[in-house]
């Protein structure tokens, strides 16, 4: 939920960085502050699991890019900041990389959707991301055991329509990678 503001006031990057650190994650969305609670386990797995396959992938092609686990901030307006749960930066992008934070759209995207972050994460965050030069936007669904990628269309214009992923996920960001989705979903015994 939206903290309560005045109908004039819109919240900044000044703002954001003033916010507690209070192990949850605040973020700004169009002057906006919004607050969510620390994950759940099942939340994490998934995280941790994309986050291992990709940095794997990525160990033996240094060259292709950086993948950044949360919590990281990721500048993309004075009134735009969040800090999705996985984010590629492309190696033809490097320069987007600062000191404290990401400033700039990352090539790639991954928010895993929770019952707090699942409206945010599929609307208003889908659209910051579209509008703000994202290339591909994956969310995972842990309750379909889904993952539906939005990826900019031809033209750049947009997101083409988000494809919900068959058996294995793969993109062309990563040339060569592919996780099978019955692993990334595989439940702890």
């Amino acid at each position: 939920m939206p903290t309560p503001t005045r109908a004039d006031r819109r919240f900044t990057y000044e703002d954001f960085l003033l916010f507690p650190n209070d192990g949850q994650r605040h973020e700004i969305i169009d002057g906006e502050h919004y607050v969510t609670p620390s994950p759940v386990i099942r939340h994490q797995e998934l995280v941790g699991r994309l986050h291992l396959a990709i940095a794997a992938h990525l160990e033996a092609r240094p060259s292709v890019g950086e993948v950044f686990l949360s919590p990281l901030d990721v500048v993309f307006s004075h009134c735009d900041v969040v800090e999705p749960d996985l984010l590629f930066v492309a190696a033809t992008q490097r320069d987007i990389i600062g000191e404290k934070n990401v400033q700039g759209a990352p090539a790639l995207v991954i928010e895993v959707l929770s019952p707090g972050t699942r409206r945010r994460d599929q609307g208003i965050k889908r659209e910051l991301f579209e509008r703000t030069g994202v290339r591909e936007y994956w969310h995972v669904d842990p309750d379909k055991d889904q993952v539906h990628v939005y990826r900019r269309a031809d033209d750049g214009a947009g997101f083409a329509r988000g494809l919900a992923i068959g058996t294995d996920l793969e993109t062309p960001l990563l040339p060569g990678f592919s996780l099978s989705l019955k692993r990334l979903f595989a439940r702890r015994r």
